[in-house]
């Protein structure tokens, strides 16, 4: 077996549990995934499996990724991933959610939306200036500190630019309901990305 899958996400909606407590949840089809590969410390100094994941027509893949998915003897997948390898497992192998069991904690890992390119106050939290009495100071980033020394700008200094669309993990969701048969967890919480967009469910670093 394995400590992950990978999934897509398909949206988000409230569930009740035995209590009556209304949760967010965000619903991530999980698998199935098929082992491609499987990594030994003899050949590869370190052990895990490569699973795939979302089959597409062959045209969409090219020549040396159709070659590796053929010797698994497994038909033209989008995503390949690698994850820990966790007792014994079959090349060609189909792993499904009941990886997960309700109750359990994970961790989503996938990429966040993009924003484009956006001013300080959205992108850095900037209070901003007033609003009113004939201010010119609305939502600039305002002075940055450089003077004559040292004439140029710090590193790192939060100013406008690109936001979003980056690898973000989010840690410790619980899986509130796993339905197996159906490919189904779903996971407390917002996770990132767009609906429709994959991601990476590991078992969580921090049970």
């Amino acid at each position: 077996m394995t400590n992950g899958l990978v999934g897509k996400k398909l949206g988000m909606t409230q569930v009740y549990d035995e209590a009556g407590r209304l949760t967010t949840v965000t619903v991530v089809e999980a698998g199935p995934c098929r082992v491609a590969q499987i990594r030994t410390k003899e050949q590869h100094g370190y052990e895990s499996i490569q699973l795939a994941y979302d089959e597409v027509p062959a045209r969409k893949l090219n020549k040396p990724e159709l070659g590796h998915l053929k010797t698994a003897n497994l038909s033209p997948s989008r995503h390949l991933k690698e994850f820990k390898k966790m007792g014994d497992v079959q090349l060609g192998q189909t792993l499904k959610a009941d990886v997960f069991q309700k109750g359990e904690w994970v961790d989503v890992e996938g990429v966040s939306k993009g924003k484009g390119f956006q001013g300080v106050m959205k992108r850095h939290n900037y209070r901003g200036g007033p609003e009113t009495h004939g201010s010119m100071f609305h939502r600039a980033p305002g002075s940055i500190g450089a003077s004559s020394h040292p004439s140029r700008v710090w590193k790192n200094k939060t100013l406008p630019g690109h936001m979003g669309s980056e690898r973000v993990t989010v840690q410790r969701l619980k899986v509130v309901e796993a339905r197996p048969d159906e490919n189904l967890l779903f996971i407390s919480g917002a996770v990132p990305g767009a609906t429709g967009s994959f991601v990476t469910v590991r078992k969580s670093k921090k049970s």
